[in-house]
């Protein structure tokens, strides 16, 4: 296990369908990847249709990166997803303790790849 004092887990909660916008605006700021998870909202005043109540689906985009990409993705999301756009989301980050690579690619492994 690796001590990782600089690496942060940025989450971003938005309105579903717009993850995709929400990892693109990541990437664009340094990021390599994110998780998109499904999940709905419990917002306090619930909307009904035809007498039928609709829970607001969201979606959570985790990312775990750097400190200094952390900042720059959290400038960003504002103006790319933020409440004032159709994503309607929100952006935090926690520090990161400790964490361990499961399928750690070598060096050798990511060059390959980039030359491909």
């Amino acid at each position: 296990m690796e001590n990782n004092d600089n690496m942060r887990a940025l989450f971003i909660i938005i309105n579903a369908g717009f993850g995709d916008t929400a990892v693109e605006a990541a990437r664009e700021c340094g990021a390599r990847g994110a998780t998109i998870i499904n999940a709905r909202g419990t917002a306090a005043n619930l909307k009904s249709f035809l007498g039928i109540h609709v829970e607001p689906e969201k979606e959570i985009v985790i990312s775990l990166v750097d400190e200094e990409t952390a900042d720059k993705i959290m400038e960003a999301i504002p103006q790319k997803a933020g409440v004032t756009t159709p994503a309607n989301g929100v952006c935090f980050c926690l520090p990161i303790d400790r964490m361990t690579m499961i399928n750690k690619l070598s060096p050798e492994k990511d060059e390959e790849e980039e030359t491909e």
